[in-house]
């Protein structure tokens, strides 16, 4: 029986493919802490009109606004032969695999590690005409061209995975990204630059023995974040998982019935949309939801487009409730506020940018992710999520 045990966990650790994740300075961070964070958002302001649903019907409807400004865990990937590694976002808010080239001459490309096809023996291009490609985000866009060679991740070897090569970034990825590229971990129906998404081919390649996989992230200056590749590490989790169908097959979006504070309903009155989203730190959300959340929890705007709360009434904060699928989810205010490099405490609840974005649809950040283990199942169209411990 001993025997068949060892054999059990030796069979299940080589399911497990982790890979460790950094949290790093939001570009948020970065740009306040230098003194550019209002010049910056007054410069280019975020446009939800980058995202309209591919399904109006002669009505307009925003969804995924994508706030790149606030992406805080990154990990390392190589790509090509020998390898040339790049530290990536791996983000479920969309589907793309980009990283830069030495064909970008842009300042934003020239600070951060670029692919050079000539040094890799394995680098092709795909059949045809070269695909030039434009990749569009909520702070920027990325013009590249489609090319094919060896990524790894971890221990897996996923051959002629099809990628951008960045030709032109926009500012925002400049100096105070603290990524070179980035990893979607989304539906196919969110490629934008076409071909198999990452995941879609490790999984039918037959690289990992489960259709799923799992972000654990940890806060408070604690090490071990972690994505782990085609099975579930119960350690990382208390309790069991609760499963929730996934609403929309592009990005991870799923229903939630309410937010509340105190048991009293304070967003999300009728039921609404979220998106789990590992690429974005804050919650965002409708503007009049997110200004009755902060009003709740006494938190004032600033002239730099934050809200901020007393430090010395934190612990006396509520939690807030998200209910998702019948279960409470509680976010408490040391999840929720945070004390930036100049000692204010701020409010991670962030509004859409533009008040004239009606979508209902919710983004939950890692100040949600953070609190949850939260497990994204291929195979069966849902998502789970546990208390991370």
């Amino acid at each position: 029986m001993k025997w068949l045990v060892f054999l059990g966990l030796a069979a299940l650790s080589e399911c497990l493919v982790r890979v460790p994740l950094i949290k790093v300075k939001s570009m948020r961070e970065k740009l306040q802490e230098n003194g550019m964070l209002k010049e910056y958002l007054e410069k280019y302001p975020n446009s939800p009109a980058k995202f309209l649903s591919n399904n109006q019907n002669k009505k307009v409807t925003y969804e995924s606004l994508r706030n790149y400004l606030d992406l805080a865990y990154v990990g390392l990937i190589t790509i090509g032969t020998p390898p040339q590694t790049f530290k990536v976002v791996f983000d479920t808010g969309s589907a793309d695999l980009w990283v830069p080239s030495v064909f970008c001459k842009t300042p934003s490309c020239d600070i951060h590690q670029r692919f050079n096809p000539w040094r890799s023996s394995t680098f092709k291009l795909p059949p045809g005409p070269v695909r030039p490609v434009k990749l569009r985000y909520g702070s920027g866009d990325i013009l590249g061209v489609v090319a094919q060679d060896t990524l790894k991740i971890g221990d897996l070897e996923d051959v002629d995975q099809a990628f951008v090569l960045s030709t032109w970034e926009d500012h925002v990825f400049g100096a105070f990204a603290p990524f070179d590229g980035i990893l979607g971990l989304g539906y196919p129906d969110g490629v934008q630059a076409g071909g198999t998404p990452v995941f879609d081919n490790i999984w039918k390649k037959g690289l990992i023995t489960a259709n799923f996989f799992a972000f654990y992230l940890t806060s408070r200056g604690k090490a071990g974040s972690m994505l782990i590749l085609g099975d579930v590490d119960h350690s990382y989790y208390s309790g069991e998982l609760r499963w929730v169908p996934v609403t929309k097959q592009q990005y991870w979006q799923i229903a939630m019935d309410r937010i509340s504070v105190n048991g009293i309903i304070i967003a999300c009155h009728n039921g609404c949309q979220a998106i789990l989203d590992t690429g974005t730190s804050f919650v965002n959300g409708p503007y009049e939801d997110v200004l009755n959340i902060q009003n709740v929890i006494r938190a004032h705007h600033t002239f730099i487009d934050m809200y901020v709360s007393d430090c010395n009434t934190i612990t006396h904060l509520p939690d807030v409730v998200f209910v998702i699928g019948g279960i409470n989810y509680p976010v408490p205010s040391r999840s929720y506020i945070r004390k930036d490099a100049f000692g204010f405490c701020v409010s991670t609840f962030n509004s859409f940018s533009d008040y004239l974005f009606t979508s209902k649809t919710w983004i939950l950040g890692d100040v949600f992710l953070r609190e949850y283990f939260s497990v994204y199942d291929r195979a069966n169209n849902r998502v789970g999520l546990a208390p991370a411990i």
